[in-house]
């Protein structure tokens, strides 16, 4: 009997590929994407079961279909797929750190600065000014950069205040903070598709997920509907913040000390 047959490298092969399927799971898990991975996962199984019954008729359609459905799932999963290498890349990067040279997250930010983020935003917070504000880590925020209106400022509460002021000609879209300054605005960020966002929160609350979810940086946002202050960090969002909580969530990411 073929099932009697298992050695420890039978083991080894089940046990990677189901952790692939868990990673590949957890990375789709939230989105519009997950039906389309269960109902795959399941014509996959079922294809190999009617195979090992030697049902060639069903196990030939179900193999045409998954071996065109390839090209398929490049093209309906492409985001997640990119999404994929961009952790990977992210882990590799980081643990190469040792040979080569990365950005220093340490003093990322000034207490000063920490300060002013913090101020403005409680400020924003009571008038409804509705912001996204992105400061850039270990990743490269080049390609963002470029879809907004380079003004290379320094970093203080009424730049950031003023930048968001309803009538001010550079309110729409995010301000990009890099080595203590705002280098952008009207920055236009990558939108999320995770269902996890409450759908009271609108399309400001999508793109921080969005840039947080492919760069490894904070986005902080205040709604205009409520004031609420929110925090996105890797795709995790943490809402209702005061202005106590803000400011340790900054200084955690900035590595002050």
């Amino acid at each position: 009997m073929f099932f009697l047959d298992f050695n420890i490298f039978d083991f080894i092969d089940i046990t990677l590929v189901s952790i692939l399927i868990f990673q590949l799971y957890k990375l789709v898990k939230g989105s519009a994407a997950i039906n389309i991975f269960i109902g795959m996962t399941l014509v996959y199984i079922m294809w190999k079961i009617f195979s090992a019954l030697e049902m060639s008729l069903l196990s030939e359609i179900l193999g045409q279909f998954i071996s065109v459905g390839v090209l398929a799932l490049i093209i309906v999963f492409q985001q997640e797929i990119r999404r994929f290498l961009i952790i990977i890349g992210k882990n590799i990067f980081k643990n190469k750190n040792l040979f080569f040279k990365t950005k220093n997250s340490n003093n990322l930010l000034e207490d000063n600065s920490i300060d002013d983020i913090c101020n403005a935003c409680k400020n924003m917070s009571k008038s409804k000014t509705g912001a996204i504000i992105v400061i850039e880590k270990n990743d490269n925020l080049d390609l963002i950069l470029k879809t907004g209106r380079t003004i290379n400022s320094n970093l203080s509460q009424i730049m950031i205040e003023s930048i968001f002021y309803k009538n001010a000609p550079l309110h729409d879209g995010a301000i990009i903070i890099i080595n203590q300054k705002i280098i952008g605005s009207r920055c236009v960020l990558p939108i999320s598709e995770s269902t996890k966002i409450p759908s009271e929160m609108g399309m400001r609350h999508k793109a921080a997920m969005g840039v947080t979810e492919q760069y490894d940086c904070l986005a902080v946002t205040v709604s205009e509907q409520n004031g609420n202050i929110s925090s996105f960090e890797n795709g995790v969002m943490k809402t209702n913040l005061n202005i106590n909580t803000l400011k340790e969530i900054v200084i955690k990411f900035s590595n002050v000390k």
